[in-house]
């Protein structure tokens, strides 16, 4: 038996997933976080159609629903705080998921979930990431920004959007990723009580000039808030990424006759400490991989948060990867086998077999459309219109928002990998056999 020697560049969702799928079946897994220890900063995300069924595959579904966000629904309000439509989350377990699934999580939960399941198989080395890399037909030599060097199988770049590795693989700061025309979202959370009564609602709010306020609670004593704009802002435009000061005053400049509670939130958000600004955007490339380089989640496909489908994605296609690794990279005793001929094969039937998921996800998303595009309504006008088609549509429980932006139908069949879903796991003279 040859183990593989995998290098996992980026230790979120998609980096901990892949980790739990290859550390299962015996390969030698090492994953970088360029943060001192877990991150597990970040805001509320969900799970949808594969997505789910790829979690309960990984057999956590008990522990998922443990550290579930409590959220009940989204609902619309309009200036005056007045509530004009109410969609509930779609708790019976059949058909599309509402805004809000049954299957809510905190970011970092979910982290600390993937990181509890893998971590007692898994090398995680915390303050580092891949300054550099050199391929040759034995593998990767790679040179980390800690001074260090070592030799790999097979490198993975799972570090999200803006990927440095995405950006070393094709010797390109901007080939792939396709920012969405001005459209920015800050994220952040503040303290906030919850009042008797109040539940764990969502609550939209648009204001005009292509503006949109959404809170969500996660606890009794906090909530999420999010400020989305379309904005030609030059202030915003050229805010060097992490500059959270000069972000922080450019949104507050946005946002600051927005209406309804934008005066009090935008208060707390020069005042928060985890506040994020994202420049929306889209990754699409040709090829996931070049060599023994491949990519995983966000630095491979991100679909946008208009799809509603970034963290499942990022779960699926860690999946599918971890399972074609599996298929093809044993020997003919069915021994973990690390041969250049067998890592190219499941490179090439990753990209293969999850391509046609991901092009139904992304399609239509690069011309700005959706929630947080040109759907944006910018007069108070078309704010009432919208409102009240939404208000007409909860009243008639028609599920518009699943249906008309988010991309959770895609019509794909879901691989069985019999190589990492076998139950019964036993290291028995270092085969991992079942």
């Amino acid at each position: 038996m040859a183990r593989m020697k995998v290098l996992i560049n980026g230790g979120g969702i998609a980096g901990g997933a892949l980790a739990f799928w290859l550390s299962k079946i015996g390969h030698e897994v090492t994953v970088l976080e360029w943060f001192p220890t877990l991150r597990t900063t970040g805001l509320q995300l969900d799970l949808r159609g594969h997505g789910i069924e790829v979690m309960k595959r990984m057999g956590l579904e008990k522990d998922f629903r443990t550290r579930m966000a409590p959220e009940q629904g989204l609902q619309i309000v309009n200036h005056a705080g007045k509530r004009r439509a109410l969609f509930p989350a779609n708790k019976s377990g059949k058909g599309l998921q509402s805004f809000t699934t049954d299957y809510e999580i905190m970011r970092g939960d979910l982290c600390r979930l993937l990181y509890d399941h893998s971590k007692d198989r898994t090398k995680y080395v915390f303050g580092t990431s891949v300054e550099s890399f050199e391929q040759n037909d034995d593998g990767v030599e790679v040179k980390l920004t800690d001074g260090k060097k070592d030799r790999f199988d097979l490198l993975v770049g799972a570090d999200g959007q803006n990927s440095r590795t995405r950006r070393m693989m094709l010797g390109s700061d901007s080939e792939g990723l396709y920012p969405l025309r001005g459209i920015y979202v800050a994220y952040f959370t503040m303290d906030k009580p919850i009042k008797e009564g109040e539940g764990y609602l969502a609550t939209a709010y648009a204001a005009t000039g292509r503006r949109a306020i959404m809170t969500r609670r996660h606890s009794p004593d906090k909530i999420q808030v999010y400020l989305t704009c379309k904005s030609d802002s030059e202030r915003l435009k050229n805010a060097p990424r992490g500059d959270v000061k000069e972000e922080k005053e450019a949104m507050a400049e946005i946002f600051k006759d927005a209406g309804w509670e934008a005066e009090e939130l935008v208060q707390d958000m020069k005042e928060s400490e985890d506040f994020y600004l994202e420049h929306m955007g889209l990754v699409k490339l040709d090829s996931w991989s070049r060599g023994r380089v491949a990519l995983v989640g966000d630095a491979a496909y991100c679909p946008t948060a208009n799809t509603g489908m970034g963290t499942t994605s990022a779960i699926v296609g860690a999946y599918v990867l971890a399972g074609e690794i599996g298929r093809h990279c044993k020997n003919s005793a069915g021994e973990l086998d690390n041969n250049k001929d067998g890592i190219m094969a499941a490179l090439k039937a990753y990209d293969e077999t999850f391509r046609p998921f991901m092009e139904q996800v992304q399609k239509d998303i690069g011309d700005g459309k959706g929630i947080a595009g040109d759907m944006m309504p910018t007069t108070p006008f078309g704010i009432g219109v919208m409102n009240f088609v939404a208000g007409v549509a909860a009243f008639f429980r028609l599920n518009i928002i699943a249906q008309a932006f988010l991309k959770e139908g895609v019509k794909w069949d879901l691989p069985e990998y019999e190589e990492i879903l076998r139950k019964n796991w036993g290291c028995r003279g270092g085969l991992f056999l079942s």
